[in-house]
Formats: structure tokens, sequence, C-alpha cells
């Protein structure tokens, strides 16, 4: 069991990522395709990966990534990248000690290869290797499905930011997994390595991953910025294909919905205020209040207020239907200035 232990200064600067780290996603996602579970949320996506990614670009990923134990640190940096690109730049700019140092703990799990050899002598040749690898395979495996990962992280986001605004820090703590069990002041997180952890002030970022499975994940390092990936709550259709079936998706969602309720929903996503959703859904104040009062009866959103706003959120529930008709797509389609309904 991994002990996690707060102090009150880190309690205060803990907080929840509002989006997918994209090292984080192809690194848990390279494990997924090691194994079979999961099968009704990941097998579609790993027999399109599998097509997509050539066998020596895969072993090369491979190697460093076992689907138990350890992989290394330099494969998600712990300084949070605005995108996959400065991700990379990061990864491939890792210091040749820390490269060494954590291929040498990898060899514990993997067997030395040449190509890792030369890689922990931090090799250029290697590196570009490695870099090639993994723009491949992200443009494969990560890229097509990057906006439907986005929007469940955005709604786990706004779900766990609800949590923290009405009920505090310890409803945080202790709801954030089933593996993960808060006893003030110390998080325990099952299933992990027996060791513990101190924060001594440095706080914790909480990140929310698709692809992480069943139990939460950490950088190993002690020293790096403290990190806690977990699983987001999984469902079929998560990983929807941008531009599969778009045009019938959006039919399909607003024939169920009509357009205007059905962009409305998707606006909640990232949660916002009723003026906010008037905004985007380009209806009046009161057609925005309407819309989304339908949207709560029916179980697709949450409403809470804060201060002289309120501010809609969208539910399991409504992330569900949206995964099931394609995600994104209705920000792609025309929306009408007036409800249908």
């Amino acid at each position: 069991m991994l002990r996690i232990h707060f102090t009150p200064r880190d309690l205060a600067r803990t907080t929840v990522s509002t989006k997918p780290a994209p090292s984080w996603e192809i690194l848990l996602s390279l494990h997924m395709l090691q194994h079979s579970e999961g099968r009704l949320i990941f097998e579609d996506w790993r027999r399109s990966v599998r097509t997509k990614v050539s066998p020596d670009q895969m072993r090369l990923l491979l190697e460093l990534t076992p689907p138990k134990g350890y992989s290394p640190d330099f494969l998600t940096p712990a300084e949070s990248a605005p995108d996959f690109e400065t991700g990379l730049e990061m990864t491939l700019s890792t210091p040749r000690q820390q490269l060494r140092s954590q291929l040498e703990l990898l060899s514990k799990y993997r067997p030395v290869s040449p190509w890792t050899r030369e890689l922990a002598q931090g090799d250029s040749s290697s590196l570009h290797k490695l870099g090639r690898a993994i723009r491949s395979y992200h443009d494969a495996a990560i890229a097509p499905f990057w906006k439907s990962i986005g929007t469940h992280v955005s709604a786990d986001h706004a779900h766990r930011g609800e949590s923290l605004a009405r009920h505090g820090v310890d409803r945080l703590l202790s709801t954030l997994h089933p593996r993960v069990r808060w006893v003030a002041p110390v998080l325990q997180v099952l299933d992990m390595q027996d060791r513990d952890l101190y924060l001594d002030g440095r706080g914790i970022e909480l990140q929310p991953s698709a692809f992480c499975w069943q139990v939460p994940t950490k950088l190993r390092d002690p020293e790096l910025k403290p990190i806690l990936v977990y699983p987001i709550q999984h469902a079929p259709g998560i990983l929807r294909q941008a531009g599969a079936d778009l045009g019938a998706s959006a039919d399909v969602l607003g024939s169920l919905l009509g357009s205007t309720r059905a962009a409305a929903l998707e606006a909640t996503v990232t949660g916002c205020t009723t003026t906010e959703l008037a905004r985007l859904c380009k209806i009046s104040p009161a057609a925005a209040s309407h819309q989304a009062t339908v949207l709560r009866e029916a179980g697709l959103i949450t409403t809470r207020r804060i201060g002289a706003a309120v501010r809609h959120e969208i539910t399991q529930l409504g992330i569900w239907l949206l995964s099931g008709h394609g995600s994104g797509s209705l920000r792609q389609s025309q929306r009408p200035a007036v409800p249908t309904r």
C-alpha cells in the first residue's frame, strides 16, 4: 500500500487537472495494449492501433513499458505539458544521468536490449528513434480519440470540482477511487508498492485518465513533482474516434433531444452558467434556463448555485448519452438560434 502523507499546506495545494495529459495517456494506453482487460471499452481501439503502428516502432515502445512493474519516469515528465509536442520535447531532453538510472531500474522488469543500452547512454540516434516511435504511436492511438478523451476527463473534473466546492477536500479525497482510502491525514492507495510518500508542503496534482485502468498510478521518484493518476469512470464509447459517423451521430442525438438541447447538454461537459449556456447555444438566457431545467429533470445535468449565479454540469448519464453518439459532434453541426422545443 502506498501511503501519501498530507500536511495542512498540502491539502490547500491539492488540485485536479482540467484536461488529460498526453504523456500519461500514451504510457497507460501502451499498458492496455499488452493485456486483454476491459474488452468492452478497449478492444475496438486495440484492433485499430495494431494495424496502424509499425511492428518495429511498437517493439521499441514496448521495451520501455512493461504492463506491470516500472516504466521510466522520463516518459511522463513531472512538469505538466500543455500539449503533446511540448511533452515529447521534455521527454527527449531528459538529462543523461536520469536516462541511465531509470533504464537501469527498468532492467529489473525488461531485458536490456542493444537499443535501450544505447538510449541509456544518451545516444542521439536512439533518442531520435524514440521520438519517431512516440509520435507515430500518438498519431495512431491517441490523436484520433483525443476529443472523446478530453470530454470525459473534463466531465470528471467538473464532478470533482463540485465535490470540492460543496463538501471540501475530505470528500474529494475519500471518493477519489474505490481502491483509494482517505484516513486523514494519509491517503492510502491500495495495490501499490508498500511505501510512504511525504508531500512536505508541495501539494499534489490529481490527474484523471481515460487509459488508467482499475488502480491509480504515479511517478516512482519521490523527489519529482507529486502526481497521482486515477481512472475516470469507464463506459462503452469513451474512445469514440473523431469524425466517425459524425453526421449520423449528430442527427440521431439531435432527433432525440432537439438540436439546441443536445448542444446545451454538450456545453455542460466543462460546466457553465446560464449566461454562458445561452451564449454557447446562441439563444436567450430565458431559453437557456428552460433547456437546463429540462436536462436537469431528465437527470442529464446537475445545477448548483455559486453566489448570484448557477452552474450547470453534466452527469454520468449525460456523458454516456454523448459518448454513444460521438463526443464533440454537435460542435460542428449547425445550431439553431431558437429552441426547437
